[in-house]
């Protein structure tokens, strides 16, 4: 069992450390929102690792085989996803700019935040970064190749819950930590810089909505 946690630990950080749109949209609400609302972004997306683990080894070998036909529409999926999320990010730091410019003069720094942490509960974002990190089925895909590459993980059932929680708790780890950084620049940057950094960081995941529309338009 001990050999199951410790390889749904490995692959956990293998599927949550690469940086991806989901890393850098848990770092901008951690930043926008402060660190419980960084917490829950990260916690959704650990989630949604940990459900596909759990699928992994449970059926891992029939749910890549059936996904493989729908990879295209899954992707564009994706495609969509990314894209409102983004233009989301930045209709709200342009009414967030707005609204700083007319309440900066009179007001402190750490105004801005606390107007934009009522626009967004914990529970919303959770729910949001679980459904944002759940569209991605090639998650389970990851999961389900580990499983057959190291057959022992799907044994008896304290294994699968020992790799499946390994995943869960390795995921949650490192979401933590970026929600952690995103907070750090919270505190410390006045309220326009951090402004200019989410705004920064809603253009990467446009970018890498390109990047994945673009992979798909070359098949």
């Amino acid at each position: 069992m001990i050999q199951a946690f410790i390889a749904g630990v490995v692959a956990g950080y293998g599927v949550a450390v690469p940086v991806g749109a989901i890393a850098v949209l848990i770092v901008d609400a951690s930043l926008r929102r402060g660190l419980r609302v960084g917490l829950a972004a990260g916690a959704g997306a650990a989630t949604a690792d940990g459900v596909y683990a759990g699928l992994a080894v449970l059926a891992g070998a029939a749910i890549a085989r059936l996904v493989s036909p729908i990879q295209t529409e899954l992707g564009w999926l994706s495609v969509g996803a990314l894209v409102l999320i983004a233009t989301r990010g930045l209709v709200v730091l342009r009414r967030e700019l707005a609204r700083s410019g007319a309440v900066e003069p009179s007001a402190g720094a750490g105004s801005g935040p606390r107007h934009g942490a009522s626009v967004d509960s914990a529970g919303r974002t959770y729910l949001r970064f679980l459904a944002l990190t759940i569209i991605n089925p090639m998650t389970v895909v990851y999961f389900a190749a580990l499983v057959l590459g190291l057959p022992s993980i799907g044994n008896g059932a304290a294994e699968r819950v020992a790799f499946a929680a390994g995943a869960f708790l390795a995921s949650l780890s490192w979401q933590s930590l970026l929600a952690g950084v995103g907070a750090i620049v919270h505190r410390r940057l006045p309220a326009r810089s951090r402004l200019a950094t989410s705004l920064v960081g809603n253009l990467i995941v446009l970018a890498f909505a390109a990047n994945i529309a673009r992979g798909l338009l070359a098949r």
